[in-house]
């Protein structure tokens, strides 16, 4: 019987670097991708969804935060920085953003190799990646990054995408009102749910046929809200 080798992808613009690892995470027996900048990881999340993402922060062009949220918002993968940023400001946006562990440059390859092996256990329970959420009268596309309503893309605006991804990674779930804003503004927030009311109503004009008596976008009042689906509503 032939037992499949965890799949890696590690996202570094150092070729040295790039060199080291595929190296000793191969002799591990790792199968492992290496790619240089965040579109070209981006593509390859998409195309092999890999078992665990090492990703450094200081790419070309899209940035390894940037990585973190694009995979993050559709794919639950494991995602371990390494960077030679050891600011804890650098530390904090990270794993804000999604990552799951960071490690600073120069490292030990025991030390990564551990952590990789931790978050592959991690990684086993964590559900798999839904990349399209369809929620009757309009279509999440966590991948694109995009809204779909009659076929066609919904201009949204950067928070009303934010939070709208917050609600399609829990579909018929409710997410509680501190955790949507924690999500979509960040950590300090908690209290400010007349920005949730806001933002919900802009959506819901947007998406919605009946804004007034959403069926998708629904507040469990005093609580949260929850991105409805005709899946969710049969069961």
């Amino acid at each position: 019987m032939t037992v499949e080798r965890p799949r890696l992808l590690v996202v570094d613009d150092e070729a040295p670097l790039r060199r080291v690892l595929e190296v000793s995470l191969t002799s591990k027996g790792y199968d492992v991708e290496i790619v240089a900048n965040g579109d070209q990881a981006i593509a390859a999340v998409t195309a092999t969804l890999p078992d665990l993402l090492v990703v450094d922060l200081g790419l070309p062009g899209m940035s390894g935060i940037d990585v973190i949220h694009s995979v993050r918002g559709w794919n639950p993968v494991p995602i371990i920085v390494l960077s030679a940023r050891d600011r804890e400001a650098d530390k904090v946006a990270a794993l804000d953003a999604g990552a799951d562990d960071y490690v600073t440059k120069p490292f030990g390859i025991d030390e990564l190799l551990a952590r990789v092996r931790a978050a592959l256990r991690r990684g086993q329970s964590s559900g798999v990646a839904q990349q399209i959420v369809d929620a009757g009268v309009f279509r999440v596309d966590l991948v694109r990054r995009e809204v779909l309503r009659d076929g066609a893309a919904v201009r949204l605006t950067p928070t009303e995408w934010h939070l709208i991804e917050a609600l399609a990674r829990h579909p018929d779930r409710m997410v509680p009102s501190f955790q949507l804003l924690q999500e979509v503004w960040g950590p300090e927030y908690g209290e400010e749910r007349h920005y949730l009311r806001v933002y919900m109503a802009q959506l819901r004009r947007k998406l919605e046929p009946d804004p007034s008596n959403p069926v998708a976008l629904v507040t469990d009042p005093g609580r949260g809200y929850r991105l409805v689906t005709p899946a969710g509503e049969r069961r």
